[in-house]
């Protein structure tokens, strides 16, 4: 059973039993931990056994919780889905003109990334199949969460850039582009680099702003 993603919703069991305060207690447990160990490994070396493990309770424990590591990967997602700290807020007010909202997107991925949560994304997507239709088929609670995540993502972007006459082809090019763009440039600030990450950054959001204002082909 796929747990609801509403915060105000009653806990419950993989079954679908309403949670008692152990096992809301001992669920948030488990989530803590997932998170704070998927943090700490991005390259995605924390399986939902070790997680169990670490957390103190049994694999059976987590079998009646959330059912399976498909339905523990969702509510780790749910909790940072509810924490608000990886993607750009949903309140965020566009600057005026295009650069100056490029920006704006630019530096909300980039701080945005620089978290634990993001972090433990990242974990995740590193655990998982690549193939979107194979991850689908064995973890749909969690590919359910991705597509969730990927509309709210979506949404913010349209709204960063209301009111604009931009061409929607080129726009929908650099949303695709910025989220890797950025956590390209993370990974490489986290590493032993001669590259001038300030200056990296002020490229991609040149190089965004150029497309996006330059003349159209004929």
């Amino acid at each position: 059973m796929t747990q609801s993603a509403d915060p105000s919703a009653p806990l419950r069991n993989a079954k679908g039993n309403k949670l008692n305060r152990r096992g809301r207690e001992t669920r948030e447990r488990v989530i803590s931990t997932a998170i704070e160990m998927l943090a700490g490994n991005e390259r995605g070396g924390a399986s939902a056994n070790l997680v169990a493990k670490t957390a103190g309770v049994t694999w059976g424990t987590v079998q009646h919780q959330f059912g399976d590591a498909d339905g523990l990967w969702a509510a780790v997602l749910d909790e940072i889905q509810q924490r608000r700290t990886f993607l750009p807020p949903d309140s965020m007010q566009p600057a005026v003109g295009i650069p100056a909202r490029i920006r704006q997107v630019v530096e909300a991925l980039w701080d945005g990334m620089a978290t634990p949560e993001a972090r433990a994304v990242s974990a995740i997507r590193n655990t998982l199949p690549v193939d979107v239709d194979e991850l689908t088929a064995a973890y749909p609670q969690t590919a359910e969460r991705f597509t969730a995540w990927d509309r709210r993502w979506r949404r913010t972007y349209a709204r960063a850039f209301d009111g604009l006459e931009v061409d929607p082809r080129r726009l929908e090019q650099v949303r695709e582009l910025l989220p890797p763009a950025v956590r390209g440039l993370r990974t490489e600030h986290g590493l032993s680099t001669w590259t001038d990450i300030e200056e990296a950054l002020e490229g991609l959001v040149g190089a965004a702003t150029a497309y996006l204002t330059g003349p159209l082909p004929e």
